[in-house]
């Protein structure tokens, strides 16, 4: 099975530079790998980046604005002209509210149709992937992947992950003002800023980390909630409510605590980034009154000496400057304070994004191949009269413990096999192998002389048709579950496949018929009823090769009398291959094989088998005394 490539990051040996080099090219590349989503609407994209700069023109233009009304024309007592300006500042918040709107919207627009698509992948993926696959991933976890880290990446757009960038511009216009307006108060304002940076590069190491625990307790609780809730009727026939409870307050404990830290990291942040603010404010009240006042303060000026002279005269300020650059460090520390709520949705859209990746680099070994037989075109080297052959094939789910082992039979067109065995004897697997759920490592399994390996998947699932005791159906109408999307499968011939089956009467009998709604799993259903709409769904496919694997073990007699009597009749001219444990409904096959520890042998009629007085007969013998 291929797994996803292990996410590129530090490795023992690398010191904290190379940590933080390599954390920041694999943020990139994370966030790169977005961009094949968000390609097919790279116009609206584009759109919405051109609305940034415009955004942030708007929102730095306000303060210089309120600099000139108070110098030239506040400060001189002279209103005439004024009204202009403020009709101009006027043109600025209500550009910066109409540009920000719509660079929202087109952001959030191509996050909705991007994830849409992203979604719609990862489902399509986990169709594609082997059954093995899901034999060591939880459903629950799984299900995590296709919507909660899916929401988390959907956060980071809502959060604003585009107008970090508008951020970014507008933190470097403001400096970039604040320089051209007065460079030695830009100096004392920005000098908290390299406390800053070390800050929040230390946070934001401790929050990737955290955040990686948070998605993968999430994913715990989620797989322990529909395991527990799949199986809540076990749970409460045992009595194990209490128990249940308690690992659930177990796992939700730990994700509460890695929550809590998260809190912790963020709350930290918040508080640092206010109290910078409030520094930087004094700072610039305290040096700006000298330079406004002409006294000395600090050795700035030529980065030495007393600013005295016309070393004071060439910083002197005005008073609108000052108000200027207390405007410019509200707007510079809001966007550095929203970075810390913004910071913690992106380190964890990352993590969820790591997630995410690592699902779309999962490839199934089992797909169909160039030039795949769609069509039971017979391999002339095969047998042409088997349907299903078997040829020396050793098969173990886990390595080193063989569940078949070098198994040869085969199945000519239109007999009626049975194969028996006590359980854990190989008798599904052989069903999985014949469907292609699973490969073969050893040997060759054959259907109509052709290796199922050559044979188009889908087509190869047609052709072989499946009953198994465990009977899934969905929260659809009946028919529906019936045709199972199969546009050849008409509503007549899903009620002639009912009527095959001795299913159709208590359809009938329904208020909706074949449109009534099926709850989750068929819990509507009696057990038997489920079973024969099972039987109804594999004969409406009309398959030339049908596998019921315990089919009838959940079925009460009289169902079971109703099943056998059309089973008699379906399995005139079609291949079929009946897994069964009650060796009384196996009697009248055409030839019975008998599996144990994964190995053929005996096979034959009823008949002989019993004279043989072998493994079947013992088996047989054994559960007529049990049932006598």
């Amino acid at each position: 099975m291929a797994t996803p490539g292990k996410p590129t990051g530090p490795t023992a040996g690398r010191g904290p530079r190379d940590e933080q080099r390599l954390g920041a090219t694999r943020d990139l590349r994370l966030l790169a790998s977005l961009w094949r989503f968000v390609r097919p609407y790279r116009g609206l994209f584009l759109l919405s980046l051109l609305l940034l700069p415009a955004v942030s023109a708007c929102l730095l233009v306000q303060p210089w604005i309120v600099r000139n009304v108070i110098d030239n024309y506040i400060s001189a007592g002279n209103t005439d002209g004024m009204g202009s300006w403020i009709l101009l500042f006027g043109a600025a918040v209500l550009g910066e509210f109409t540009f920000m709107y719509w660079q929202h919207y087109t952001s959030m627009l191509v996050a909705q149709k991007a994830l849409a698509d992203l979604r719609v992948e990862l489902f399509r993926r986990v169709l594609a992937l082997d059954s093995s696959w899901y034999d060591h991933n939880p459903v629950g976890r799984t299900v995590t992947r296709l919507t909660t880290d899916v929401d988390v990446i959907n956060d980071m757009f809502a959060a604003g992950a585009i107008t970090i960038l508008m951020d970014v511009l507008t933190l470097l216009g403001i400096i970039a003002i604040m320089f051209s307006l007065n460079a030695p108060l830009a100096l004392v304002t920005l000098s908290t800023l390299p406390v800053l940076v070390i800050l929040i590069d230390f946070f934001r190491r401790k929050a990737r980390r955290n955040y990686r625990w948070i998605r993968e307790r999430i994913a715990r609780i989620n797989a322990y909630l529909q395991e527990a809730i799949s199986g809540i009727a076990v749970v409460q026939v045992f009595a194990r409510e209490k128990a249940a409870s308690a690992e659930f307050d177990r796992l939700n404990s730990l994700h509460r605590d890695a929550a809590h830290r998260a809190n912790i990291y963020e709350a930290s942040l918040f508080s640092i980034v206010e109290a910078l603010s409030s520094i930087s404010l004094a700072l610039i009240l305290w040096y700006g009154a000298h330079l406004l006042l002409g006294t000395p303060a600090l050795p700035f000026s030529g980065l030495g000496g007393s600013m005295t002279g016309a070393s004071a005269a060439s910083s002197a300020i005005s008073f609108g400057t000052l108000v200027a650059f207390i405007e410019y460090m509200n707007k510079f520390f809001i966007p550095v304070r929203d970075f810390s709520t913004k910071y913690a949705v992106m380190q964890s859209a990352l993590t969820a994004t790591e997630r995410v990746q690592e699902m779309l680099e999962l490839e199934p070994t089992i797909f169909s191949r160039p030039g795949a037989v769609t069509n039971g075109t017979i391999d002339t080297a095969g047998d042409i009269g088997n349907a299903v052959e078997f040829d020396q094939v050793d098969f173990a789910y886990v390595e080193g413990e063989p569940v078949l082992r070098n198994l040869s039979f085969s199945v000519r067109r239109g007999e009626h096999v049975a194969i028996v065995g006590a359980t854990g004897s190989g008798k599904t697997t052989i069903t999985r192998l014949l469907g292609r759920f699973y490969e073969t490592r050893v040997g060759r399994v054959l259907v109509d002389g052709v290796d199922v390996q050559r044979w188009d998947t889908r087509a190869l699932r047609t052709r072989v048709g499946s009953v198994q005791q465990d009977v899934y159906l969905f929260s659809d109408t009946i028919y529906n579950n019936i045709a199972m999307g199969n546009p050849l499968v008409s509503r007549e011939r899903a009620q002639e496949a009912a009527r095959m089956v001795n299913a159709h009467q208590f359809i009938e009998r329904l208020a909706d018929g074949y449109d009534t709604m099926v709850s989750e799993r068929g819990s509507n259903f009696s057990t038997g009823q489920r079973q024969l709409l099972s039987f109804a769904r594999a004969l409406a496919w009309d398959p030339s090769i049908l596998v019921l694997d315990e089919a009838t073990s959940s079925v009460d007699p009289a169902t079971e009398q109703l099943i056998q009597q059309a089973l008699a009749a379906l399995q005139k001219g079609r291949t079929s291959i009946v897994i069964a444990h009650r060796l009384s409904t196996v009697e009248q096959a055409d030839r019975i094989l008998v599996l144990h520890h994964g190995e053929l042998r005996e096979q034959g009629t009823h008949a002989e088998l019993m004279a043989r007085g072998g493994l079947y007969a013992r088996l047989y013998q054994l559960q007529y005394q049990q049932t006598g």
